[in-house]
C-alpha cells in the first residue's frame, strides 16, 4: 500500500502533467495567433507568453521539489545490503593483497637462497 507521502507526490506530479498540457495549449494558441492572416494581436501574444513563462517556472519549481523529495526518500536505509557488498569487496581486496604478499615472500626466499 502506498504511503500518504507517495500519494501526495503522485498527485503533485499529475497536476504538473495537467499544467504541461495547458502550457502546450498556450503555445499552440500563440502559434495560431501568429499564423492569423489579419496579423497577430500584440496584447494576446504578450498575455499568453507571460502566462506560458510563469507556468514553465511553476512547473520547474514543482519538479525540482519532487526530485529533491525523491532523493531524500530512502526505502532501503535500514538494509544491510550496501554494508555486506562493501565487506565482500574488502574481503576480495584482502585476498588479492595476501596473494601478492605470498608472491613477494616467495621471491625474497628465492633471492636469499641463491645468494
Amino acid at each position: 500500500m502506498d504511503s500518504p507521502t507517495q500519494n501526495t507526490s503522485l498527485q503533485r506530479l499529475q497536476n504538473v502533467e495537467k499544467r504541461i498540457v495547458k502550457v502546450l495549449e498556450l503555445a499552440g494558441g500563440v502559434m495560431d495567433e501568429l499564423a492569423n492572416p489579419a496579423g497577430p494581436r500584440k496584447e494576446f501574444i504578450n498575455n499568453h507568453c507571460r502566462e506560458f513563462m510563469q507556468s514553465i517556472k511553476d512547473i520547474q519549481v514543482t519538479l525540482r521539489d519532487e526530485i529533491k523529495s525523491a532523493c531524500e526518500y530512502r526505502p532501503f536505509e535500514k538494509c544491510d545490503y550496501n554494508s555486506r557488498i562493501a565487506n565482500e569487496i574488502c574481503l576480495e581486496k584482502l585476498k588479492y593483497i595476501l596473494s601478492q604478499l605470498d608472491r613477494m615472500k616467495e621471491t625474497t626466499e628465492e633471492y636469499n637462497s641463491e645468494a
